[in-house]
């Protein structure tokens, strides 16, 4: 393997370990996010919140299986379209690749948007649009300084929003003892009752699947782990423990809040379609919990607002040094902070537009990229291993990499398939797009993409260290 050019400027810094990216990763899925659309789910699940995030995680554990597997088979900066670039073919690669665009770049819009409305609740009289401005200018300086430093903040930010949920929990548990909501912490009505149906549960899993946006993305930090190894580790553990906390935390809020309803004063469907958690923080603790429960939120999407903010401005930084996108603008990594500083600016103007978007819209465009993605990585696993490979001949070999990514495909198309229509529409047109441009690119697939090559490292380390090569095995 030769040693690629560094990139224009400076290079990334190895300084990440295990929990550090499990920590972005986790700071990237927001944990009080379960708080904040509880009551759009609930409504659209007839009020069996926790069974659409169990739906979700199932479909999440199979293709956080397949990203492991091929995280471990090409180890570069593992992102869906780096997977099926080199498992499928390069075109199809680039399509993915066009494709998730879109939930990387909105992923930090949401952040902004759920930002504004605890902001908004806290203090009406202030428009809305300067509290983007201010967070925007905030996050972005954050990232324009440092990696290790937005590590840093993004891990004290998700230790105390976990905190907060804990003592939440705790006092849903000791007012259900006390006969309120549902009078007991023992109940299958969070998961099933009378008049759920399995549409109803799919659509609310469509919605909750954003909330686990951020397994993959700390595939974007490989370049910045101490090892690439521990990778396909942070991966599985970012969705098992992001899981366990969606699980908790819903099922205790729904058998707090019976009915969805409860969040809807007079009909207005307006406090459904926002963020409900200072809603449930007052219902729950009055004015302190409201207080403190934002604030945890505020603490979470703000980690959340870090850790896309930063992961999206890498993205961009390999589309650059690969010339997808001008090179000298996006391919640039400012010798001084280590950081590639265009797009991190880039990516903070992006969020400015948090002022005219609703997060359930948001979320929805999001879910059209990311679950492509998804689909596009649990096929890659049976074309590597099982077409390129020959690994078809064992029932271990079958079992491996053909049904369990075959089960995540299905799982993850089916999710896709229940997208909002106008998620769809928009989404179509971006792909459109995205062909075009690839059709420019290759000069009417006359010759090979620049594809969204990451296997060519932009550290100091101008090789992929040599057992994490062995133990992958050679490429055809």
């Amino acid at each position: 393997m030769t040693a690629p050019a560094k990139a224009k400027g400076g290079t990334l810094k190895r300084n990440l370990g295990l929990w550090a990216i499990v920590g972005l990763g986790l700071g990237y899925m927001t944990p009080t996010v379960v708080f904040d659309t509880f009551g759009m789910v609930a409504r659209d699940t007839n009020n069996v919140v926790p069974l659409a995030y169990l739906v979700a995680l199932i479909v999440m554990v199979f293709t956080a299986v397949s990203y492991g597997k091929m995280s471990g088979a090409i180890p570069s900066a593992g992102s869906a379209y780096t997977y099926v670039r080199e498992s499928i073919h390069p075109n199809v690669g680039f399509m993915v690749g066009w494709t998730s665009l879109i939930d990387y770049m909105l992923l930090p819009m949401v952040n902004c948007l759920i930002i504004r409305s605890y902001l908004e609740a806290v203090f009406p009289d202030i428009p809305g649009w300067i509290w983007v401005v201010l967070y925007c200018i905030m996050v972005t300086s954050i990232i324009y300084l440092t990696m290790r430093g937005t590590s840093n903040v993004n891990m004290i930010l998700l230790v105390f929003s976990i905190i907060v949920m804990i003592v939440f929990v705790v006092m849903v548990w000791a007012q259900l003892q006390g006969g309120e909501g549902a009078g007991t912490v023992a109940s299958i009505t969070p998961f099933f009752h009378d008049g759920v149906t399995m549409g109803a549960v799919l659509m609310g899993a469509t919605i909750v699947c954003f909330s686990f946006i951020g397994f993959d993305a700390v595939t974007m930090y490989v370049e910045e782990a101490k090892s690439p190894k521990i990778v396909p580790r942070a991966i599985l553990l970012t969705v098992l423990l992001g899981g366990a906390i969606f699980l908790i935390a819903g099922y205790f809020t729904q058998l707090r809040f019976g009915d969805w309803i409860v969040f809807a004063p007079g009909g207005d469907m307006q406090f459904v379609e926002d963020s409900t958690l200072p809603l449930i923080g007052d219902f729950v603790g009055g004015p302190v919990l409201q207080a403190v429960l934002t604030a945890a939120g505020f603490c979470a999407t703000l980690a959340s607002g870090l850790a896309s903010h930063a992961s999206v401005s890498r993205m961009l930084l390999v589309m650059g040094r690969n010339n997808v996108l001008p090179k000298k603008f996006f391919g640039y990594i400012n010798p001084r902070t280590h950081t590639p500083t265009f797009n991190i600016v880039l990516t903070g103007a992006i969020c400015l537009l948090a002022a005219a978007f609703t997060l359930e819209m948001i979320a929805a465009f999001i879910n059209y990229g990311a679950l492509i993605a998804f689909t596009f990585v649990n096929i890659s696993v049976i074309a590597w291993f099982a077409i390129r490979k020959g690994r078809r001949h064992t029932f271990k070999d079958i079992f491996s990499f053909i049904v369990m990514p075959g089960i995540g495909m299905l799982l993850t198309g089916l999710l896709w398939a229940n997208l909002h229509l106008d998620a769809l529409i928009g989404g179509v047109i971006w792909t459109v797009i995205g062909l075009v441009y690839l059709i420019f690119l290759t000069k009417g697939f006359k010759r090979k993409v620049v594809g969204f090559d990451e296997i060519q490292p932009v550290t100091g380390y101008n090789k992929i260290p040599e057992d994490v090569v062995a133990e992958s095995g050679s490429r055809d």
